[in-house]
């Protein structure tokens, strides 16, 4: 087990005191996308994406994040206020209806962050890594909000075919660290940020196995770090399993994270991650059992 030193790994978000020294936070995905990789749309409609944000609350998750444009650029323009459309009113409901889970806006773009941030939301979730360095502007400007950085070397929505990293994990520590030092030069202060690998984003299989051995180099950067492995592309060419057949794949990638440094782990399959999450803690003796029966 790697234990990274955080920087302020007690914060206070949503009302909530997390401990990122001795606690994994599980962040639930809603996308309200028609064409949303993993759900192929079945949370585009309002009502749907609500109660995607319902059942994730009711399975124990601490965090939503909302996005309303995909990562990859297939499927054409998403215009900005077409992205508010869709997230903004997910976030509304969530604020109303569940106001102590945290909530993180999927976006690249700083007049969507702010309007979400304003309505309640906590935190912004910039895949991109402050390519419009304004997110760190506004971040800065809402004290109790987070910013996640996250590396990916494309401009946002873009191809990078046959990405080459000489050497991937120092390479992402290093990008990591200049982009937090844009944010923090911008006033974000330190415990706002949080810090993303970006697993499979501008990376192939190999790549992303190799960041996620290599984890502590990049958790060595100092801020929690998320990991967003759920479902996803390195996890099916590995196992040779499609969409849909990538859960156990999915738990035992979020779980070798947390022992090599993550604090926060993105997730589809809320249920089951909360069980694994939970029982990873209480292995590694931050979380006492629910209850004590067998043998006592």
């Amino acid at each position: 087990m790697f234990v990274p030193d955080i920087a302020a790994a007690k914060r206070v978000i949503a009302g909530r005191e997390f401990d990122f020294d001795r606690q994994v936070a599980v962040m639930a995905v809603v996308n309200r996308t028609p064409d949303s990789f993993y759900d192929k749309g079945a949370t585009y409609a309002l009502d749907a994406a609500v109660a995607a944000v319902d059942a994730a609350a009711a399975a124990g998750a601490d965090w939503v994040d909302i996005g309303g444009v995909k990562f990859s650029p297939e499927g054409g323009e998403v215009h900005a206020d077409v992205e508010l459309e869709r997230v903004l009113p997910v976030v509304q409901a969530t604020v109303e209806r569940h106001p102590h889970l945290v909530i993180s806006v999927d976006t690249f773009r700083a007049d969507v962050a702010q309007a979400c941030l304003d309505a309640g939301a906590h935190v912004v979730n910039d895949t991109t890594g402050l390519h419009d360095p304004a997110l760190a502007d506004l971040v800065a400007a809402h004290p109790h909000s987070q910013l996640i950085v996250t590396h990916s070397r494309a401009k946002p929505r873009t191809h990078f075919p046959r990405p080459q990293y000489a050497d991937v994990a120092g390479e992402i520590a290093d990008f990591l660290r200049s982009r937090v030092a844009v944010a923090l030069e911008r006033g974000v202060r330190p415990d706002q940020i949080v810090i993303d690998p970006g697993h499979d984003l501008n990376k192939n299989t190999f790549h992303t196995l190799e960041l996620t051995r290599r984890l502590p180099e990049i958790a060595a950067v100092g801020y929690p770090m998320l990991a967003a492995v759920s479902n996803k592309d390195f996890v099916g060419e590995t196992l040779d399993r499609p969409q849909g057949e990538r859960l156990s794949g999915s738990l035992a990638a979020a779980v070798a994270s947390i022992m090599l440094g993550a604090r926060i782990v993105r997730m589809h399959n809320v249920r089951e991650s909360v069980d694994a999450v939970r029982m990873t803690e209480a292995i590694l003796g931050w979380r006492q059992p629910a209850y004590t029966v067998h043998n006592m």
